[in-house]
């Protein structure tokens, strides 16, 4: 059995490093540390049971616990830009904004492709909020 068991670790490892190296998501590298400290505790003969606790709390400790952090230090691929400060900001619409369809509005004296991230269609001189800028577009609701 401890033969089975240390193969079993051995695998858990690979398998999970190898899901990590494909998706990058940092979920599945947490399963592989888990694994290594089971795959240690197989070596030293101690009971599967004890084994399949130990990797399942390390893992979710890990990824409970470092994960965001990591993933935090990680984030390399955001490029601040002047344009994050029209997020929550007030503007105009000038051309309507029909749901799916993109329209205009205008803030801080310039003007801005928008779509709706509502369900009603926005008319000309309609106050609306930017909640996010996708690519060169604004996404826009309607203020009540």
């Amino acid at each position: 059995m401890e033969e089975i068991m240390i193969i079993v670790w051995f695998a858990v490892i690979i398998l999970a490093a190898l899901i990590e190296i494909n998706t990058m998501d940092l979920a599945s590298i947490w399963f592989s540390a888990g694994g290594l400290i089971a795959f240690i505790l197989a070596l030293v003969g101690l009971h599967p049971i004890g084994q399949i606790i130990a990797f399942v709390v390390v893992s979710l400790v890990l990824l409970i616990s470092v994960r965001p952090i990591v993933k935090n230090y990680l984030k390399t691929n955001v490029i601040s830009t002047n344009t994050d400060r029209l997020v929550g900001k007030v503007a105009v619409c000038t051309k309507d904004i029909n749901v799916g369809e993109r329209g205009e509005v205008k803030i801080d004296g310039k003007f801005w492709l928008a779509i709706t991230s509502g369900d009603e269609d926005i008319i000309v001189e309609e106050k609306v909020e930017v909640l996010a800028i996708e690519g060169v577009k604004l996404i826009v609701d309607r203020i009540s």
